[in-house]
């Protein structure tokens, strides 16, 4: 019997990174630019999941870097879509650094991006809308 393999979410979307000195400023601290493609890539991954189209960033918003991550550290980026227009979608990212010997984590920036998404001849395309939280009282 082949093992069943749940389905993820289609509104989130969820990697990893490991920061590596490359990745990092004179201070050993990850730099602001490599956070935001990193961020933008993870909300690109979870608006075409979502809308099973193309899709292309409109519009980076409110970023906010809190702590910063550090040389060594694991990246858990997670991006879910909390808002859908006609053709527009809403993602929220969310940047999670973790200490590989400790196992502490924290939030350390945040930001929300607008992606479009874009029929066959490169032009918006009508997405369907989230669909209503589960437990809702009628």
């Amino acid at each position: 019997m082949t093992p069943r393999i749940d389905d993820a979410p289609t509104t989130e979307a969820r990697m990893l990174e490991i920061v590596f000195p490359d990745h990092t400023n004179h201070l050993g601290t990850l730099f602001g630019g490599t956070a935001l493609a990193w961020m933008d890539k993870a909300a690109f991954i979870a608006a075409s999941r979502y809308a099973r189209r193309t899709v292309v960033t409109a519009r980076s918003e409110q970023v906010d870097f809190k702590l910063p991550i550090k040389q060594g550290q694991l990246v858990e980026i997670i991006a879910s879509v909390v808002e859908v227009g006609r053709t527009s979608m809403q993602v929220e990212v969310e940047l999670i650094a973790e200490d590989l010997l400790s196992g502490d984590r924290e939030l350390c920036t945040r930001g929300r991006f607008v992606m479009i998404a874009l029929d066959a001849r490169g032009r918006p395309a009508q997405v369907a809308q989230l669909p209503a939280p589960s437990g809702d009282a009628a």
